[in-house]
């Protein structure tokens, strides 16, 4: 019997070794996974935590780290998926098994009228119920169950075939991987709505303007792109959340969509927290009228009503026109809209050098907040409204949670206005603007010295996700960028003790965490530093991808295009960007002190051990759970040894790494393609 050495990290478990057996480490997975299961039922589906966040990450944390030790015992049901980690290249299109239609829609009471005299004549007078659901304003999914474990989740797509976005959905806290009881039926799908709560979307739009970044248009439209993100890991960091509320199965159920919907809460599903059962058409209206005055009051936004017949006997007898049930529809709230003055039109500069128009507004209330500003997002935009200084503008939330001009009351317009002069020149520097073509914003291409600019750049360098200095923040950049002490961002590892301890509000201790949060990002890996200087259009995934392929920033600053160009996935657009960066004095000056401060602008020596060519050229596709290789280890050993990784088998797919309870469909399409499989030790010859 192996006998493990488990080493457990310091912070997480107390810093002392644990020996245990296989056996014994598949019961304690076991035993974490039950209770930690419980804990996320209670949290996010019953709102009733028994423990606190801190005790709740300690028992994952501990998961996390003996299913690390033990890969072979790690089940696709395990809470550890819900941090994520699975990077997908491409999302498998499936076809539904019960084609995903849309429901037919309606702004008018009149046609919510003659919907329920058809109901009406097409159960010839026999008596019905409607169930009231409100219409969340997300993504539509669909989650596929197998013996109580969840198997697959599909988007909507065009109904007929969606995209797999399984990895992504796992991460969401209110939808079970193992269900609940064992009263399930063997395999069934379960349908609902995947958005994302108003509170998150506000957080990720500040971080986002910050950083000098556009602003995401809403919430339904952050949770589209939140789950078609490849890296399941950003998603999990995103709180998408999930109403369930549609089942199909084979099997009975329940008579009834409502007492479905109790009954699958059973199982561990979060359902709609307001649905009502209606006896007539007039419960139904006092339904749609109570949630349109106090839809505000709600985290999440909807966009209407759903009502549905619901006895199943009922529905099957109703049956379903060639693109919507006949038995249900949709009553949908008109945008709140209100009118009010554009007194003036200011413009803001983002880090990118983006400049942003925004139009300042009379105060007015609309949605049930005051709202004082709203975009206008380019000049375009506003030669296309024809908006002037002075004019009644029409202003609309909808879906939007920043507020936009939709249109201009002409009839009011002052006969002597003047059509608006968009600006020439940066409002913060005085740079002449810039606009590329094909782009729909300006741009001040003065980075050097453009204050917005710079304090911007600061902002990205020092973030989580690149140098991750957490004793700064943009507070402490606006401080020492006014006082001179910064002006890129290699003057940071210049900083000393005395430097800070004059600065207004600067404690010793806070001087001290300063100096010490940036001794520390000294550590931080190469492609964490390039994706830091902020380089137009160098997202994380491209500068490590950057980072792998040249390995060393002396090897990129002398790449030329077409060699760029070689790189996988990078196109024209971030290859120009790269040159332009990399081809100005100043960019090349701070690159150097940062060299000489002891930053990591290559590859450190025990990543360059691994790497390799013997894999160059090819594309693999992995698949189950491996008992030597993590799959996140499995994936990065090809991308060390140069391989790509894709998420779906194709025509260009090499060779398909088949694990332990590996995708049936993967694999029959892989035989179909006539796609070489070989297994993990295969795949461990091929690089040895």
């Amino acid at each position: 019997m192996d006998i493990i050495q488990l080493k457990l990290n310091s912070r997480n478990l107390g810093h002392y070794f644990l020996r245990m057996t296989k056996e014994e480490a598949s019961a304690e997975i076991e035993l974490l996974s039950r209770e930690l299961n419980e804990h996320n039922y209670r949290y996010y589906v019953l709102a009733d935590p028994a423990i606190s966040d801190y005790d709740f990450d300690k028992l994952l944390e501990k998961l996390i780290a003996l299913e690390k030790q033990f890969p072979e015992l790690q089940k696709p049901d395990s809470p550890s998926q819900r941090v994520g980690g699975t990077i997908t290249k491409e999302f498998a299109t499936v076809t539904h098994k019960y084609p995903m239609l849309s429901l037919g829609n309606t702004y008018s009471e009149d046609e919510l009228i003659d919907f329920d005299s058809r109901v009406a004549k097409g159960l010839e007078g026999e008596k019905f119920q409607y169930v009231c659901e409100l219409k969340y304003d997300g993504v539509a999914i669909g989650i596929t169950y197998r013996n109580g474990v969840l198997v697959q989740a599909v988007t909507r797509g065009d109904g007929v075939r969606g995209d797999d976005v399984t990895a992504n959905v796992k991460t969401i806290r209110t939808i079970p991987l193992k269900l609940r009881g064992h009263d399930y039926p063997k395999e069934f799908e379960i349908r609902g709505e995947i958005f994302m709560r108003r509170e998150t979307f506000n957080a990720i739009n500040s971080e986002r303007l910050d950083a000098g970044e556009p602003p995401l248009a809403n919430p339904r439209n952050a949770a589209a792109g939140t789950l078609k993100m490849q890296d399941s890991s950003v998603v999990a960091k995103r709180n998408l959340d999930c109403f369930l509320y549609f089942i199909y199965s084979e099997d009975a159920i329940e008579r009834d969509h409502y007492h479905s919907i109790l009954k699958v809460k059973e199982w561990g599903f979060k359902t709609p927290d307001h649905i009502r059962l209606c006896d007539d058409l007039g419960q139904v209206l006092e339904f749609i009228h109570d949630w349109e005055k106090n839809r505000s009051a709600l985290a999440y936004d909807i966009d209407g009503i759903v009502l549905k017949v619901n006895a199943y006997s009922q529905q099957k007898a109703l049956g379903f026109t060639a693109k919507s049930p006949r038995w249900a529809i949709a009553y949908k709230y008109k945008a709140e809209q209100v009118t009010t003055v554009l007194e003036s039109i200011s413009f803001q500069v983002g880090r990118t050098g983006a400049i942003t128009p925004v139009a300042n507004l009379k105060p007015v209330l609309l949605a049930g907040t005051t709202v004082k500003r709203a975009s206008l997002h380019n000049s375009d935009i506003i030669e296309k409204l024809d908006v002037r200084i002075g004019d009644h503008v029409f202003v609309e939330k909808g879906g939007e949670i920043i507020p936009k001009i939709i249109g201009v009351d002409t009839s009011k317009r002052d006969m002597f206005s003047e059509p608006f002069k968009y600006i020439e020149h940066c409002p913060e520097c005085g740079t002449k603007l810039v606009r590329q073509e094909g782009e729909a914003l300006h741009y001040c291409p003065n980075d050097a010295t453009c204050p917005p600019q710079i304090k911007g750049k600061f902002e990205h360098f020092i973030g989580r996700r690149a140098m991750d200095i957490d004793s700064i923040g943009a507070e402490t950049i606006e401080l020492l960028y006014n006082h001179g002490l910064i002006k890129n961002v290699a003057d940071l590892y210049s900083l000393e003790l005395d430097d800070l301890l004059p600065l207004d509000r600067m404690a010793k201790k806070s001087a001290g965490n300063i100096i010490d949060g940036i001794t520390a990002s000294r550590q931080r890996p190469f492609e964490r530093v390039l994706f830091g200087l902020g380089i137009r259009h160098v997202g994380e995934t491209v500068a490590k991808k950057l980072a792998y392929y040249f390995k060393d920033v002396d090897r990129l600053m002398s790449a030329s295009t077409e060699e760029l160009l070689q790189v996988p996935e990078i196109g024209e657009k971030i290859a120009i960007s790269i040159r332009d960066y990399f081809s100005r004095p100043e960019n090349l000056e701070m690159i150097q002190r940062l060299k000489d401060k002891g930053l990591q602008l290559f590859l450190a020596e025990d990543v360059m051990a691994g790497f390799s060519d013997k894999l160059g050229g090819k594309t693999f596709v992995v698949s189950g759970t491996f008992s030597f290789f993590s799959r996140d280890d499995l994936k990065k050993a090809i991308e060390l040894n140069g391989g790509k990784v894709t998420g779906s088998v194709s025509a260009k797919t090499d060779y398909l790494v088949a694990g332990e309870n590996m995708g049936p469909a993967k694999l029959e399409k892989a035989e179909k393609l006539g796609v070489k499989i070989i297994s993990e030790e295969q795949f461990r010859q091929m690089i040895a």
